[in-house]
This record gives C-alpha cells, sequence and structure tokens, in this order.
C-alpha cells in the first residue's frame, strides 16, 4: 500500500539532549494511526518535525512524497493539523469561523463541519471568546474536518472533551475516515480511548521505538503473567523480560513470550514460584507493562 508519512533514520535533540535516535516508521493511506509515549518521550517533537516547524538533527520525514520542512503549499492544504490547543478570533462565532476559514483551503467542505456541531449540539451563534476548553477544541476538530484533507494530524485531540463528547468524536472519525479514505496520526493521553480507534501503533520510549504494530497484533501477542513467589526476585529485561513489577511476594512480568516459556524461564533462573496465571490487558495496562509505570 502507499505510505503516507516515512521517517527515516530521525534524529533529533535539544541541545545536548537527545530525544529519539534512528527512529523509522511507515504510515499507510487510509490507516488510523496512534503513537503513545510518556510525558517527554517525544510525541509533539515528532509532530513538529511532520510539519517543518522544526529541521531535525539527522534523518528525515517524507509527508506525501515531500520532505517536512520543505513542504509546498499545495502539500500543506492537503494536511489538517490540531496543534496543541484551539482557535483564534474570540469575537466570531460557530457560522463565522466556519465562513472566515473557508476561504483558505480550496477543498473546503463545511457539510463536515456543520454534521460535527449538530452532533456536539454547538449552536451556531456560540462566541469563539465564551466557549469552554471543550466547546473550542470541537469547533478545531470541525474546522479540521472541513478542510477535507488526505491526512489529519491530531496532537491530544481529546484535550477538554469530557467522556461523552469523546466517544461522540471518535465515532463521527471513525466513520469519516472509513468513507472518506482519510488517513490520520493521533496521539493522546487519554489511552482507552486510542484502543477504539487506531489500526496501527507506535509505542515511544526513552530516545528510541519500543514498538510499532497493529493495535490487534500488540494485544494478542504481549502478556501478562502473575505469580507468587517467596524468593526476592530481581529479574532484568532481556529477550523474555519486556517488565516487571512486585508487591511484597506477587509478581508481574510483562513478556512477548507465551506461558510455557515463561514457566520454563522461570525454571531456568531457579526461581521457586506458584499460582502462575495470565492476565488479559486493555491497551493502557500493555502500554505501562512495556513502558513502565515511572
Amino acid at each position: 500500500m502507499e505510505n503516507i508519512i516515512e521517517c527515516i533514520n530521525l534524529t533529533h535533540k535539544y541541545g545536548n539532549r537527545l530525544v529519539f535516535k534512528d527512529m523509522n516508521f511507515n504510515i499507510e493511506k487510509g490507516k488510523i494511526f496512534g503513537i503513545l509515549g510518556k510525558n517527554g518521550m517525544g510525541k509533539t517533537t515528532t509532530i513538529n518535525i511532520m510539519m517543518g516547524f522544526l529541521r531535525p538533527t539527522s534523518g528525515k520525514i517524507m509527508i506525501l512524497g515531500e520532505e517536512s520542512h520543505k513542504l509546498s503549499p499545495r502539500t500543506r492544504a492537503k494536511i489538517g493539523l490540531l496543534h496543541e490547543g484551539h482557535l483564534a478570533y474570540d469575537f466570531m462565532t460557530v457560522e463565522q469561523v466556519e465562513k472566515f476559514y473557508s476561504k483558505f483551503f480550496p477543498a473546503w467542505n463545511k457539510r463536515f463541519y456543520y454534521e460535527l456541531m449538530d452532533i456536539m449540539k454547538m449552536n451556531y451563534d456560540h462566541k469563539v471568546g465564551k466557549m469552554s476548553c471543550g466547546q473550542r477544541s470541537q469547533v478545531a476538530l470541525g474546522l479540521i474536518m472541513a478542510q477535507d484533507p488526505e491526512l489529519m494530524i491530531l496532537d491530544d485531540y481529546s484535550m477538554g472533551l469530557d467522556a461523552g463528547y469523546r466517544m461522540l468524536f471518535i465515532d463521527y472519525l471513525m466513520a469519516y475516515v472509513r468513507d472518506h479514505k482519510k488517513t490520520v496520526f493521533m496521539t493522546s493521553h487519554i489511552i482507552q480511548d486510542m484502543e477504539k480507534v487506531i489500526d496501527d501503533v507506535i509505542v515511544m520510549g526513552y530516545q528510541k521505538i519500543l514498538l510499532q504494530k497493529p493495535i490487534k497484533e500488540f494485544l494478542q501477542n504481549f502478556h501478562k503473567f502473575i505469580f507468587t513467589s517467596a524468593d526476592d526476585i530481581k529479574l532484568k529485561q532481556d529477550e523474555v523480560v519486556a517488565n516487571t513489577e512486585s508487591l511484597k511476594n506477587t509478581y508481574t512480568l510483562y513478556s512477548f513470550k507465551e506461558l510455557n516459556d515463561i514457566k520454563k524461564y522461570l525454571d531456568q533462573k531457579n526461581i521457586t514460584y506458584s499460582n502462575l496465571i495470565e492476565s488479559t490487558m486493555v491497551l493502557e495496562e500493555a502500554f505501562i507493562g512495556l513502558t513502565g509505570k515511572y
């Protein structure tokens, strides 16, 4: 399939602080792609490089066939960006904002905007300056969809949206992407929402990508095992152990290996254990299991 985004050997530093090194990933056309990572791992930096706001220390990102810091106006018009925030023009109403923005985008389709406003129960005469943070997010998301972009980049799309409105937006987004064959690159601090909507996931760790997989494959192949032991166990990360946790005599081990492999591994380490079970995980648990709680 055609790649809308290609990240090639991307390295970036702020002064002497390395954010990530030799990062590589591709995003296929028509996919909803989620990037997960703790604060400071480089999610927003990656988006800034994508949009040409930052030049990487080395490597490059190709967007719709063009290098990110050399995007032509024609290509920029094909990208809808929600970036850490909301709208200016506090004196405008919902309707006036739409009319103002429509003049800048040749593929503008106001139907997408007003459909979302209706779903979110936004009054057309409501002024931006009197909106809550969540309402501003709704308007910003509607304006991005009205651009009818080939690629949507949503940096923490859920900012300010309560649970009900997030679910409404996610349902609308999924239908929009499916019906119009859009590509979406998104981040969110609310990981449980991402599980429902994304096709593929990147998990960013300290200075590198820890994982890039289809979301279903990640959740099927990454496992959480719980057991008890009287031993004082200190397991290090290796080809079997992705991460571990302990509380008194109860241990949790995260791994891409199966239950029988874990039994053999513990036996080889001469660890006395009992009550070894596998526990199912949702995406948020799997993310924490892979990256650690701290």
